[in-house]
This record gives C-alpha cells, sequence and structure tokens, in this order.
C-alpha cells in the first residue's frame, strides 16, 4: 500500500472546506485581500473574480514595475482649491487591494491626488478631474483619494479619455451627515485598457450616491466597493454602459450593509452592438449581523441590440440577519420591445428614429442620475454617435 502525503493543490481564491480539501471562494466579503502582489495571484481566468474577463488584455498591468511617466495625464486646474495638503495615509482607513492589478497600482503609482470637500462646506458646482491617456503601449497607475467631511455637499467627475493602459484606485470617503456623489466617466479610445477599483465607506446619516458611465475602450473594468458602516447611511450605486464590437465593459459591483437602518440602491443598464461586443456585471449585497432595519435592492437590465452581443449579469444577495426591511434583487437581458417599436411607427416615427428613441430612453434613467446637464448632454449625444456608428455597419 502506497500513501500520497503530498499537500493538496491550493486553487487561487480558494478557502478549506468540510467537502473537500479546497472550494472556490464565491463570497466577495471571503477574498484574500493584500497590499503585496506576490501575494494576490496571477488571474488565469478560471477564478470567480476573472471568469468572465478577458485576462490576456490585462497583461501589461500585471507586471510589478513603474508605469511610464507622462502615460497618464492628470488635468488638476479646476480641482486646485480642493487638494489636500495633508499627506493621505497608504491605506490606513479602510482600503485593501482585492486583486493583484489593485495591488501593483497601490505600489506603484507616483503620488496620490487627494480631493476634498472640508466639512459643512457645499460645492457650488462639480469638481471635474480630467484624465487623459497618451498612448495605448504607455502603462500608467493612479491613486485617488475623495473625501467628504462632515456635514459636506459636493459632486466629482472623474472623466476619463485617451489611449493608456490605466490601473487605479480609488478611495472615497463620505463622512458624518455628508452627501457625495461620484461620477466616473470612461470615454477612452476603442484601444485603452481601464481597470479601476473603487472602494468607498459610508459614515453615520451620509449619502453616497456613486455613478459609472462606461461608453468605450477596449476593456473597461470599474469595480465599486461600498460599505455602509454607519448608522443610517445610505449608498446609491448607478451605472451605464455601450458596448461596440470588441469592447468589453464590466462592473462587479459590492454594496456591504455593515451598520444598521442602511438603505441600498442599486441600478445598472447597458446597451450592446455588434457581434463581439460584451458587458459584465456581477452584483454582490451583503447585508451583516448588526444590520438591522436594513432596506436594499439591487438590479441589472441589459438591451441587446444585435445578433452575437453577450450581456453576462450575476446578481448575489446574502442576508445574515432576519431583522430587515427588506432586500431583493433582479436581472433582464433581452432585445428590443415590439410593442414600443410599434407604438411609435404608428405615430410617423421611422423605424430608425423609433429605436434610437427607445436606447436613449432605457439608458436615460441613469444618465439623469448624474445632475450635471452639461455632462448629461455630453453622454446622450455619445450614445446617439454610438448608435448612428452601428446602423452604418
Amino acid at each position: 500500500m502506497t500513501t500520497n502525503t503530498e499537500a493538496p493543490q491550493v486553487v487561487p481564491g480558494s478557502l478549506a472546506h468540510s467537502d473537500g480539501p479546497f472550494v472556490p471562494v464565491q463570497t466577495r466579503s471571503e477574498r484574500p485581500t493584500s497590499f503585496v502582489p506576490d501575494e494576490l495571484p496571477m488571474p488565469t481566468g478560471r477564478e470567480v473574480n476573472f471568469l468572465h474577463t478577458p485576462v490576456d488584455r490585462l497583461r501589461g498591468l500585471l507586471i510589478d514595475e513603474p508605469g511610464d511617466e507622462g502615460a497618464v495625464q492628470y488635468d488638476l486646474d479646476g480641482v486646485e482649491a480642493h487638494l489636500s495638503a495633508d499627506e493621505v495615509a497608504s491605506g490606513d482607513e479602510f482600503f485593501r487591494p482585492e486583486d493583484r492589478m489593485a495591488a501593483i497600482a497601490f505600489k506603484q503609482a507616483p503620488g496620490v491626488i487627494h480631493l476634498s470637500i472640508p466639512a459643512n462646506e457645499e460645492l457650488d458646482a462639480p469638481l471635474v478631474l480630467p484624465i487623459l491617456g497618451t498612448g495605448a503601449d504607455k502603462r500608467a497607475f493612479g491613486h485617488i483619494v475623495i473625501e467628504a467631511g462632515a456635514n459636506a455637499r459636493g459632486t466629482v467627475v472623474l472623466d476619463h479619455k485617451g489611449s493608456a493602459q490605466y490601473a487605479q484606485n480609488v478611495e472615497i470617503i463620505a463622512r458624518d451627515g455628508s452627501d457625495l456623489t461620484v461620477v466616473s466617466v470612461q470615454r477612452w479610445d476603442e484601444n485603452s485598457v481601464h481597470v479601476a477599483a473603487h472602494q468607498a465607506r459610508v459614515d453615520k446619516d451620509a449619502t453616497l450616491t456613486h455613478i459609472v458611465a462606461s461608453l468605450s475602450g477596449s476593456l473597461v473594468r470599474v469595480n465599486p466597493s461600498v460599505e455602509l458602516s454607519g448608522s443610517g447611511s445610505e449608498g446609491k450605486l448607478f451605472g451605464v454602459s455601450f458596448a461596440d464590437p470588441g469592447e468589453h465593459l464590466e462592473s462587479q459591483v459590492y454594496l456591504h450593509h455593515k451598520g444598521p437602518h442602511t438603505t441600498g440602491d442599486v441600478l445598472y443598464k447597458s446597451a450592446l452592438q455588434g457581434e463581439t461586443a460584451r458587458t459584465v456585471w456581477v452584483g454582490d449585497v451583503l447585508i451583516g449581523p448588526d444590520a438591522v432595519g436594513t432596506d436594499s435592492y439591487e438590479a441589472n437590465r441589459n438591451l441587446v441590440l444585435t445578433t452575437g452581443a453577450r450581456a453576462d449579469s450575476i446578481p448575489n444577495l446574502e442576508i445574515e440577519t432576519g431583522d430587515i426591511q427588506g432586500a431583493g434583487h433582479a436581472s433582464a437581458t433581452g432585445r428590443f420591445d415590439d410593442e414600443q417599436l410599434f407604438y411609435l411607427q404608428a405615430r410617423g416615427i421611422d423605424e430608425e428614429e423609433a429605436r434610437r428613441l427607445v436606447v436613449v430612453g432605457f439608458l436615460g434613467e441613469i444618465v439623469q442620475k448624474i445632475g450635471i446637464e452639461s455632462l448629461e448632454q455630453e453622454l446622450f449625444d455619445a450614445i446617439t454617435v454610438e448608435l448612428d456608428r452601428g446602423a452604418d455597419k
């Protein structure tokens, strides 16, 4: 008789389990975190958090080396008054890298941009930070901290354009009683790769509205993680995307109800056109054992405009207390509603214009939540251009 004394092989992102030596980590809260890149696995596409991601496009951002100088440029002129002079601690508050790219970005980012809204101050205009990539063959790493002091109110916009391979960490802090809106807009050139980890903490009686608008790029993966830590805190997480052929637009959303009497509202919408267009949405909601009185709902809606486009939608809900007001999730993916088209065409609108109206109306629910009229119009114009481009092909 021979005895196999070899240790069982550990699959990256797995935990010991009573039914076998290791099983994949399925719950977002159980994933390992580290500031050391080599302690986080090199993604293969088999891990639960990379299962739907084209990892071959990420190769340049998985190298633990400094980025290229000038690969991404930040226009700080419009936000100078709100750049904090204080040194930002290295993730001491709550940020923890969940994957190798975030750990490398934390290590290799040349500095930290800290946008701060002082306590009790209300901004009379949004803070807009233009971020420009200068070449698809250039690698860049970024670290941005956005902080709203106690009882502060304001909106911060991260506006991405150009070409780059860019890994970005964004820390968001909404302190007691604050009302903060953060909008991340991705209008990259079609050869760009952008991966971003947004991690936020919302304190007592504070509200965070977080909006992701991804309209172009080879691979855009913006993953928000929001912890409602304070009693009475609220998180509103919205997203809109429009994927063309060859584009992969992805968001993995995590909302953790940690404090009591918290409220969560998650709604992401996407439209896809082209045989190789792809969107991915994974929504994880965790209602913790102390989150009594929680009211939470998440939903994802996808509109497939052409044959061959693919939308993956995976909602997950985990509840660790029975004392809640309500919780639920929903997902739907489908084509045009023929009744809507018939209704519009019956009133003299041609089919092409009818389709445009349906798509703009579908995505407009999210766009109009931004609350900045000029930016909303820019996004509506961009969506119309994308639709017309698809109609011409």
